[in-house]
């Protein structure tokens, strides 16, 4: 038995999930065994789509529930290991050689129950700079002071006991962000590491069929916020540590679901009211956690809480906000919260180093 059982669900052949297996045994097999979850779909099915040299060495498990989520086989593939760590993984991403080693060397030199993962879009890219870690943390990792919010997806590697003792698993029948709370439970609750170096999680971009990029009602969009906000755990977060993760959810998945609903007839009296609410529900919260924002934050989140005001405007905004280097991005509307630690100002610069400094290093090393 390897140290590492790298769960991976599939829920059709159609997806590459062949060449996610190949990545794990070929180029992390010392340290890895895979684990394949049929999602509503019979294990030889999807075993058709590995390649026959990898198909012995693969454990195929059949997971059946009536959701189109990949929460419940991630969960069941979890739960069905014996393996001292797990990890989880989309079928159509691959694991850069030599990436689960490092994940173990990290844990070994932290002791971490979770070691993040550093992501890629491509194996030629500089990195997804998120998290926006300090610049020169090599050991364990704080959600506040290492913006690890951020980090939507629990990628890397995970102690199984830990799992099993916590209860810490993905939102059953979730189709987004059922992975959201788990993650950032695990960040705020656990102690963590940052692979800061390592060889990356590669993140597909050819599946044709993730739901993550539909555009759904708002409660549907954004209805994983309660399972985390209204969670015991949250509520007994230092305040600092909520108002990280309010940031967070107002950036990324409040001004993201807005931005991609361009279309003003979207915007029906319930679409609006709900937004308000799910925005108001944040800031009541995670208070503190409007003062970091840019200028064009914060007249988009006043554009979110008010339902009256003109749709279009709501999505001028929020189109408006993504227009980097303008003063409305950089500058907050208090002169004190310009250089905390999420304003625009800090969070760009330590984005930049964690997008650039590890094929920096590569090529001092070479």
């Amino acid at each position: 038995m390897r140290p590492v059982d790298v769960i991976i669900a599939c829920h059709t052949p159609t997806r590459p999930v062949g060449r996610a297996v190949a990545s794990v045994l070929e180029g992390n097999g010392e340290s890895a065994e895979v684990t394949v979850v049929c999602h509503n779909r019979p294990a030889a099915e999807i075993a058709e789509a590995v390649r026959p040299e990898h198909r012995g060495q693969v454990r195929f498990l059949e997971h059946h529930d009536e959701h189109r989520s990949a929460s419940g086989p991630f969960n069941a593939g979890m739960r069905a290991s014996q393996a001292g760590f797990v990890a989880i993984m989309g079928s159509d991403d691959t694991l850069a050689p030599g990436a689960v080693a490092s994940w173990l060397a990290v844990q070994e030199r932290t002791g971490a129950d979770f070691v993040i993962t550093r992501l890629a879009l491509g194996e030629d890219s500089a990195g997804v700079p998120t998290p926006a870690v300090r610049m020169r943390r090599g050991g364990l990792v704080d959600l506040v002071a290492d913006r690890l919010s951020y980090r939507s997806a629990p990628l890397g590697l995970m102690r199984r006991e830990m799992l099993e003792s916590t209860g810490r698993y993905l939102v059953e029948g979730a189709r987004i962000g059922g992975d959201v709370g788990m993650v950032t439970a695990l960040m705020a609750t656990q102690a963590t590491a940052y692979d800061r170096f390592g060889p990356p999680y590669v993140i597909g971009e050819d599946a044709g069929d993730r739901v993550t990029y539909v555009v759904r009602p708002m409660r549907e969009q954004l209805g994983f916020f309660p399972d985390l906000l209204e969670a015991d755990w949250f509520a007994r977060l230092p305040a600092a540590a909520r108002r990280a993760v309010g940031v967070k959810l107002l950036r990324i998945h409040v001004f993201g679901a807005v931005f991609y609903r361009e279309d003003v007839a979207i915007w029906t009296p319930q679409e609006r009211a709900d937004l308000a609410e799910i925005t108001a529900e944040v800031i009541l919260r995670a208070p503190g956690c409007l003062a970091p924002l840019s200028r064009a934050d914060r007249d988009l989140v006043d554009a979110c809480l008010d339902p009256a005001l003109e749709a279009r405007i709501l999505v001028r905004r929020a189109q408006g906000r993504r227009r980097h280097g303008r003063p409305a991005t950089i500058l907050t509307r208090g002169a004190a919260s310009l250089l905390d630690r999420e304003a625009p100002l800090r969070f760009m610069v330590a984005s930049l180093a964690v997008r650039h400094l590890p094929r920096l290093r590569a090529a001092l090393a070479s």
